[in-house]
């Protein structure tokens, strides 16, 4: 888990700017204040939380399989993963990664979501919860 936490941001505005992006379908006009908010918000949470499940909608396996890596690395995960050889890598993919296990599945996706889903859990029922949907490139 990372040590370093982002300046000037408290838990509760954290929390704010992440449940601001609950469902929502972002498009590409964010500014780079919104998303250096949105980074620093989600790495706090993560930071404090005890564990997180990240879900993973993605075009096909290799955009999905980036993504959770950029993720894992963003909140300080050195876990190296192997990708999965049975993954259908042209198709949408689904993909969840859980922190408690340290690992991830995937299986094919049906839906049109594209994006990142994060449920957190801790001791703090102001952090426990599911954020998102945040972009797959978010952390790249």
């Amino acid at each position: 888990m990372s040590t370093s936490q982002p300046p000037d941001l408290t838990l509760e505005q954290a929390v704010q700017i992440l449940k601001s992006y609950d469902r929502a379908q972002l498009t590409n006009t964010e500014s780079l204040i919104e998303l250096k908010e949105l980074r620093n918000s989600l790495l706090l949470i993560a930071k404090l939380s005890t564990s997180q499940n990240i879900g993973i909608c993605a075009d096909n396996f290799e955009q999905g399989f980036a993504a959770l890596n950029n993720y894992l690395a963003a909140f300080g995960y050195q876990i190296n993963l192997k990708k999965d050889n049975t993954a259908q890598i042209s198709k949408p993919t689904y993909l969840k990664f859980s922190s408690q296990k340290m690992s991830y599945y995937s299986d094919q996706y049906i839906g049109e979501y594209r994006g990142v889903l994060i449920s957190c859990q801790g001791e703090d029922d102001l952090i426990t919860g599911t954020y998102g949907h945040f972009p797959l490139d978010l952390f790249s």
